[in-house]
């Protein structure tokens, strides 16, 4: 039967390879309880810290890649409403000249 893991399950693909490594060697030391214990809540203070910010990053790229988008249908609206506003330019003119 194996022990009850003492870390909180994390994928480990989602955190740096170092935290990994550190948390491996965390749950290696069993010398000195208290301290044992000490390294552990730190270090699930780090792996909660490094996850918060991976998901915050994942947040801000999707925003910044719907701002891009968003400049894009802005741009091509903008291209389209000067169009019609020469289009409607020359038309005035035309009238006014009497084309």
């Amino acid at each position: 039967m194996t022990p009850p893991k003492r870390f909180q399950d994390r994928r480990s693909e989602d955190l740096p390879a170092e935290l990994v490594e550190l948390g491996d060697l965390i749950r290696e030391v069993n010398s000195d309880p208290d301290k044992h214990q000490e390294l552990q809540l730190l270090y699930n203070r780090v792996t909660e810290s490094a996850l918060r910010r991976r998901r915050i990053l994942g947040v801000v790229q999707e925003a910044l890649s719907q701002l891009r988008l968003d400049v894009k249908y802005l741009m091509f609206d903008l291209e389209v409403t000067r169009r019609e506003r020469d289009e409607l330019q020359a038309r005035i003119e035309g009238e006014e000249h009497g084309y």
